[in-house]
């Protein structure tokens, strides 16, 4: 849509600013980075005046980047709780429906070996296989049949345990419906505590890595929350902080926050967390990867330590099982799928062993593939846009993963100028303005979305088609969870992956996610991962080139990306 002077929103010459069972523990436990002001970074693009294909120019539009400074959190003391008088509370709710009881032992054991489940820990719940086993409350359990026919795997096993007030680790990919899976326990838990009053502490806290995940988690909690009388807030940095200060100061009965902002308040007396008996962390993993785990421990210091603990996490590690040893007593551990690093296995890999020069050109078609392949109608050169919004949305919305902010920004740009509908999210956006990329890809307005690995957690979009990873990642875990956007929710996806000879010393562990998928794995990476491992000498004693025809590129001289290069197609672009 065109603004003034024959300016659209994306900015030519004009810029938008985005602005239980058993009674609880008593024993002691161990108990993002924030953001400081935003900095602002104003681009002037070579907008064209004319010819864009969305009409308007297409040059840069104004950029608010968000600093991101660890708070240290200096001024948080932990509290010495062998002091404290600690009001019993109740956290065990869970009755065992009749239709449970009833059921026979060799179902429930084919239905934890249909959907590869195991579970570990004493005197454990079965689970439930439909909502209204679950015992919630009926309004909560009229919802959830008005909007899903029946638990996931995920919830099945986790409800039974979270009601009952154990102590639980859950072991899942994403996609999977853990949001449900500790929230709708957590209200159960909040509304059978002692009436809040005039207190500020929450009784539920649910700690994440993202302020994406925390908004989402959120989104996905309010309905259920408003239909209980609880009251819910969100805490994350990249957003002004009056706000979020004025909800706690009226006081709220749960929390959804990122470390950097909740310690922010914290250390202010803006609210306090001596109420808290229910606490998530939710992918835990990624926390611990993002280096929160200093925050991570001065938040939980300020919970008493028999409270209710459920810990979610993708993957498995010694930092996160280490962090579950300390924060958990007496824990469930649950098990979803395999806990060797895997893939979901609705989602067909491709990975292209390519020189770095060669990503922009393959990158385009790979999308005109898609296109075509998906078009209700005949695309052209001049209509890419309207041919990718004539699509329904499930068909055509795409992912591509790059390593830096910038190369985001000049990749989405040169998209842009050549008429594909895209727009980057990174973590040096203004909050307004990645809020508004996402709903614009979320609606299908703009069905591709460039990212940054800001991206690759905490993006809930159950109808992403394709993912591409235009840069590998850092390692085989990041490209499982980069991959992860698209197969959701039992659907299919496919995932595109450019690999370098620079990333020859990830082809092992590439392999091993491949060959876990059963996927087709190219002849060139078992030959990288060899060469690695004999010492990255390549069969022709040069160091990593191609083993089949075309000059290669030695590794260590990696192109650089051409952001302002304007490829020339050929029939049929």
């Amino acid at each position: 849509m065109n603004r003034g002077s024959g300016r659209d929103k994306f900015g030519g010459g004009g810029s938008r600013s985005f602005g239980s069972r058993g009674a609880g523990s008593n024993s002691n436990r161990g108990g993002m980075g924030n953001r400081g002001g935003p900095r602002s970074f104003s681009g002037r693009g070579g907008g064209l005046s004319s010819g864009g294909r969305f009409g308007g120019s297409f040059g840069d539009r104004k950029y608010d980047f968000g600093s991101r400074s660890a708070s240290g959190g200096n001024s948080l003391r932990p509290i010495d709780w062998s002091r404290e008088n600690l009001r019993p509370f109740e956290k065990n709710f869970y009755r065992e429906h009749s239709a449970v009881m009833r059921r026979e032992q060799v179902e429930i054991d084919r239905w934890f070996t249909d959907n590869q489940v195991t579970v570990e820990g004493n005197d454990l719940p079965r689970p439930v296989f439909d909502f209204k086993e679950a015992g919630f409350p009926q309004v909560l359990t009229d919802m959830l049949f008005a909007n899903f026919q029946k638990p996931t795997v995920i919830q099945s096993i986790s409800w039974p345990i979270a009601l009952s007030g154990r102590d639980m680790v859950s072991i899942a990919k994403t996609g999977s419906g853990k949001t449900f899976a500790f929230i709708l326990p957590a209200i159960v838990h909040t509304i059978n505590q002692p009436p809040r009053g005039h207190q500020k502490s929450p009784s539920v806290l649910v700690l994440l890595p993202t302020r994406e995940l925390a908004q989402q988690v959120e989104e996905v909690a309010k309905d259920y929350c408003r239909a209980t009388d609880l009251s819910i807030t969100c805490l994350f940095g990249g957003a002004p902080k009056a706000t979020q200060a004025r909800d706690l100061e009226r006081g709220v009965d749960i929390i959804i926050a990122t470390p950097g902002r909740l310690m922010d308040f914290l250390e202010i007396g803006k609210t306090d967390l001596r109420r808290c008996t229910y606490l998530v962390l939710d992918e835990a993993d990624r926390m611990l990867d993002m280096g929160f785990e200093p925050q991570i421990r001065k938040v939980v210091s300020q919970i008493r330590p028999d409270r209710q603990t459920l810990m979610f996490s993708a993957t498995w590690p010694k930092d996160v099982r280490k962090l579950a040893m300390d924060f958990l007593t007496d824990a469930a551990h649950l098990n979803v799928g395999s806990l060797e690093l895997s893939a979901n296995h609705n989602i067909t890999q491709i990975v292209e062993i390519i020189d770095e020069s060669n990503k922009q050109q393959r990158l385009m078609a790979i999308l005109s593939d898609i296109m075509n392949k998906e078009s209700k109608s005949t695309p052209t050169d001049n209509y890419k846009g309207n041919a990718w919004r004539n699509n329904s949305q499930e068909d055509c919305k795409t992912i591509i993963f790059v390593e830096t902010k910038r190369k985001a920004d000049d990749l989405t740009r040169w998209m842009r100028r050549d008429g594909w509908p895209a727009l980057c999210i990174h973590g040096d956006k203004g909050q307004s303005e990645r809020d508004w990329a996402l709903s614009e890809f979320r609606s299908g307005k703009t069905p591709i979305l460039l990212a940054t690995d800001v991206a690759a957690r905490g993006l809930d979009v159950d109808d992403i088609k394709y993912v591409i990873n235009f840069d590998y990642s850092n390692n085989s875990e990041d490209y499982v969870h980069r991959i992860g956007r698209t197969g959701r929710r039992d659907k299919t996806g496919v995932a595109y992956t450019f690999f370098t000879y620079a990333n020859a010393p990830k082809a092992k562990d590439l392999i091993k996610v491949l060959e876990e998928a059963n996927q087709s794995i190219p002849p060139e990476l078992h030959q990288m991962a060899k060469d690695n491992f004999n010492g990255g000498r390549g069969r022709y004693g040069g160091g990593y080139k191609r083993s089949y025809g075309g000059g290669g590129n030695d590794f260590a001289k990696r192109p650089r990306f051409d952001a302002t290069a304007r490829l020339g197609y050929g029939d049929g672009w």
